[in-house]
């Protein structure tokens, strides 16, 4: 089983060494998608996919909107890079999310090969999911 670190991200570190959008960049996208959720009456959570400094995935929670209890924000940026990607594997890819990974969504992230998470303001990076 891959090894899981907490450990706190240096904000801006990808785009000082030329890689693309920051980490701090992918969760004010990933602020501005929760901000959706709430306005369209959800819970408030919303997560992007990166790859290579780009956003290959990104989505607001559904769970109340498409009456859904899997619609989390995560599983939702997930699906959405698998889509956009035309793949379900997902190594090379780290999950930004407005919240803490519930078990549900660290597994779906796990499956994928989802290599890093980070979440939260502080972009407290999770390292790989378990």
């Amino acid at each position: 089983m891959r090894a899981f670190a907490m450990l706190l991200a240096t904000p801006g570190a990808w785009a000082a060494s030329g890689e693309g959008m920051s980490l701090a960049s992918a969760m004010r996208r990933a602020e501005v998608l929760r901000d959706q959720a709430l306005r369209a009456g959800d819970q408030g959570y919303g997560a992007v996919v990166l790859r290579g400094g780009e956003i290959v995935g990104e989505a607001p929670s559904r769970v109340v909107t498409a009456g859904d209890p899997t619609a989390h924000a995560e599983m939702e940026a997930i699906r959405d890079a698998a889509r956009r990607l035309r793949t379900r594997d997902l190594s090379g890819c780290t999950l930004v999310s407005t919240s803490r990974p519930c078990r549900m969504c660290e597994a779906a992230a796990y499956w994928a090969g989802i290599s890093r998470m980070v979440t939260g303001e502080a972009l407290t990076d999770l390292g790989p999911p378990r």
